[in-house]
């Protein structure tokens, strides 16, 4: 015989298989009156040996807020962005907070259809990675009236919060520390830079400094997709075709730098005396590289953390003095790739 449909379990289930009140229950579930230990106890055991969900859309109506965070990242891809949720999510879970996660490709009018569903369910809050947006995002962003905390960059105007590093001056930091080391024929690779506003930053500030230094960028180029090991060893290996001078190569993140540092092994070039080469991001997961790779760390776990606890203390005290700004500062590993001074 076919089963008949289940119903959803409701306050009035919760209410008779506790023994109290419909009311009494709604209180305890929303952790709201004056309710004795006793009770409460009672009410949860009965909530969970059911199986009962809240229906937070019904609770929304009333408080035009739900208990989710709004969390739009341009990857999952990358391996930025594992160490930003892990910061995210160790501070949430201490409170009545989730994050719900959207995903943009870097793609400007997917940020845009994203924003727009995340805020359709009225979350609490919104972490949003860039300062960069389309007319539409900012104005959604604005328009929201809850806390927005763009992460990973601040160099800009920020629509509400930001928490991250200057990629320009992690930039300058580079360039700096290659010109320092006497190296002059410098070659560039990284993500198309219309799409990739940090690596932007980064590439401007890398090429400010050499031209103090009286050097410029020798090559370049730019790829889009993800990055991996072998777009690095393929476009190191075109670059050094066809510019075979090249002293020092930086790459606009660790894991193409990585595919670099593996092709320039296999040609038995001496690292870093023939060539060096830099990445950027300070991937944990590239220590077991055969040399340390030189890198910046961009602070994921703390920009995380940051960026939740900003949202956490807004909700908790609205008209609370903060800083709306909150600046990072990354440290540059010279690694076994960047000649120090």
């Amino acid at each position: 015989m076919t089963q008949p449909p289940k119903r959803p379990l409701t306050l009035r289930d919760v209410s008779e298989a506790s023994g109290v009140s419909e009311m009494t229950v709604s209180r305890v579930l929303r952790n709201r009156g004056d309710v004795s230990q006793t009770t409460r106890e009672r009410v949860l055991r009965a909530a969970k040996r059911l199986g009962y969900v809240p229906n937070k859309i019904a609770g929304a109506l009333a408080s035009q807020r739900v208990n989710l965070v709004g969390v739009i990242i341009p990857s999952l891809s990358n391996m930025v962005f594992p160490d930003v949720m892990t910061g995210i999510s160790q501070v949430l879970e201490d409170t009545e907070l989730q994050p719900v996660v959207g995903v943009t490709d870097y793609i400007p009018e997917k940020e845009e259809k994203v924003l727009y569903e995340m805020l359709s369910w009225r979350p609490s809050g919104v972490i949003i990675a860039g300062i960069e947006h389309s007319d539409a995002s900012r104005a959604m962003l604005e328009a929201s009236g809850i806390p927005v905390v763009e992460i990973m960059d601040i160099d800009g105007q920020p629509v509400d919060c930001a928490v991250g590093i200057s990629h320009r001056r992690a930039g300058r930091m580079m360039g700096q520390a290659i010109a320092e080391a006497g190296f002059r024929r410098i070659g560039f690779m990284g993500t198309k830079m219309p799409l990739d506003h940090r690596a932007r930053k980064r590439f401007e500030g890398l090429t400010g400094a050499l031209a103090k230094a009286g050097i410029e960028v020798a090559d370049q180029e730019f790829y889009s997709g993800g990055s991996a090991l072998a777009k690095g060893r393929e476009m190191t290996a075109a670059m050094l075709d066809r510019t075979p001078d090249l002293d020092f190569l930086y790459y606009s993140n660790d894991m193409i730098a990585a595919g670099g540092l593996l092709y320039l092994l296999d040609k038995g070039i001496d690292i870093p005396n023939q060539i060096g080469l830099a990445g950027f991001n300070g991937v944990e997961l590239l220590n077991g590289l055969p040399r340390q790779l030189a890198t910046m760390d961009a602070c994921r776990f703390e920009i995380g953390r940051k960026a939740a606890e900003l949202v956490s203390q807004r909700l908790a005290a609205p008209d609370a003095s903060i800083d709306k700004v909150i600046e990072l500062f990354p440290t540059l590993s010279y690694g076994e790739t960047l000649r120090r001074t």
